[in-house]
């Protein structure tokens, strides 16, 4: 099976700050990188490089076309991606020393796409193919209902998460997510309280709810799986929930049991947390593979 990502590309600068800015002031950073990321973009690169066959929908402005070259040279099949005269999206990203971030993003071209930009956007896809969709572009639900026309396995990750992305649940079979996405969808703080609630209301619904340190939790209307955390010294968390969620889907793409998809998505995040950047974090497969042999 392949699986289509339809989402956003930016332009990531990030600054290593001794703590995040506070209000009013101003703060000499003691380091800046300007590297290729957004949610989409990461994703799709995260499912390459875990050895899925996966291809990239998505809109930059004129000065993002290196985005694009990314993408393929990590074997992302960029064929539907479009060129708008807006800016590309970008993030500015703060790296405390403890490996935190705090991100203010810009949607610039991610927020471009129209209606008619759909079948564009979903063209070459079959019954049976996946689409991972997550909250940093236009039009996601008009996306959603087209796949699920199609037929396709609809992926959802709420980041950033806005009260509208309750409304696509009923179309969504994988909800990924972290604690605090989840508890904005429901109202509750603990993870199982979460799971419940969800289930409670979608019991459709297949959800990989992460935990950072505390590990993951998969559910689903007739089974649970828990999966520890790797223990390791964080040095920058910024992709580590898109390298855990390529990783997983990859892994379940190629039919892994879910127990087997999350040990490994969790090895695939430990070892990203452990370098900066984001798609300089994402590992490659063989790596993750050596890391999980006894």
């Amino acid at each position: 099976m392949k699986i289509r990502v339809c989402g956003s590309a930016n332009i990531d600068d990030t600054y290593q700050v001794p703590h995040f800015v506070r209000e009013g002031e101003t703060l000499a950073s003691t380091a800046y990188t300007r590297n290729a990321g957004g949610k989409g973009l990461n994703q799709a690169i995260a499912l390459s490089r875990a050895g899925a066959q996966v291809s990239f929908a998505g809109a930059v402005g004129r000065d993002g076309q290196f985005l694009a070259e990314e993408l393929e040279k990590n074997g992302v099949d960029i064929s539907r991606f479009l060129v708008r005269e807006e800016a590309t999206g970008h993030a500015i990203i703060q790296v405390d020393p403890e490996g935190r971030n705090a991100i203010l993003l810009y949607g610039g071209a991610n927020r471009s796409f129209r209606e008619e930009d759909i079948p564009q956007l979903l063209e070459g896809v079959e019954e049976g193919d996946w689409l991972l969709l997550q909250n940093e572009i236009s039009q996601l639900g008009a996306i959603a209902r087209e796949a699920k026309k199609r037929g396709m396995q609809i992926v959802l990750n709420p980041s950033p998460m806005e009260e509208h992305l309750r409304s696509l649940l009923p179309l969504v079979d994988w909800l990924m997510l972290n604690e605090v996405e989840g508890s904005d969808l429901t109202g509750k703080q603990e993870p199982e309280d979460i799971l419940d609630a969800l289930l409670e209301k979608y019991p459709h619904l297949h959800i990989v709810l992460t935990l950072g340190e505390k590990g993951s939790v998969y559910a689903d209307s007739a089974s649970r799986e828990t999966q520890d955390a790797v223990p390791v010294t964080a040095v920058d968390t910024t992709a580590a929930g898109d390298t855990y969620t390529g990783y997983f889907l990859s892994a379940v793409l190629r039919g892994l049991s879910v127990s087997g998809a999350m040990a490994m998505a969790s090895c695939a995040a430990a070892m990203a947390v452990q370098h900066p950047g984001a798609v300089a974090s994402i590992p490659e497969l063989a790596a993750v593979l050596e890391a999980l042999r006894p």
